[in-house]
């Protein structure tokens, strides 16, 4: 079983790369589909658009800053289900870092493919965003 690159970021500001052309673009096409989901609203954050499901952040798509390299994107999934956190294990491109005591995952593009697999790890955090705070 893979483990996760992990990040602690307690009270230290990390170094935020520059976000990449092709990354801005990845962004903005990712951005462009969600927005076209139900209760998906965008706020500017820190050189990232946050994206969150009413009052609830669900992911960072990354603007003028990227999370750990140029071309990553982050999102959030408190309490995964064992069949997902599977899932992110065994991809390559998943990295995991913690933040203000919620689990926050990236997710590093390589190529203009990855923007499906980028979609649905946005979808799962949209979908975890509806639901309650509590593990089930």
């Amino acid at each position: 079983m893979k483990s996760f690159k992990s990040t602690n970021l307690k009270g230290v500001r990390p170094k935020l790369p520059r976000v990449s052309d092709e990354m801005k673009a990845w962004s903005a096409a990712l951005s462009s589909e969600v927005l076209d989901w139900p209760q998906v609203t965008t706020r500017a954050f820190f050189g990232f658009t946050a994206l969150y499901r009413r009052a609830r952040i669900f992911a960072l798509l990354p603007r003028t800053r990227a999370m750990e390299t140029p071309n990553s994107m982050a999102f959030k999934l408190e309490f995964p289900p064992s069949r997902i956190l599977m899932r992110l294990q065994q991809d390559s491109r998943v990295g995991s870092t913690e933040m203000r005591k919620a689990r926050w995952f990236t997710f590093e593009m390589t190529s203009g493919p990855d923007l499906r697999d980028a979609l649905d790890w946005l979808g799962h955090a949209y979908e975890a965003a509806g639901k309650s705070k509590t593990r089930s």
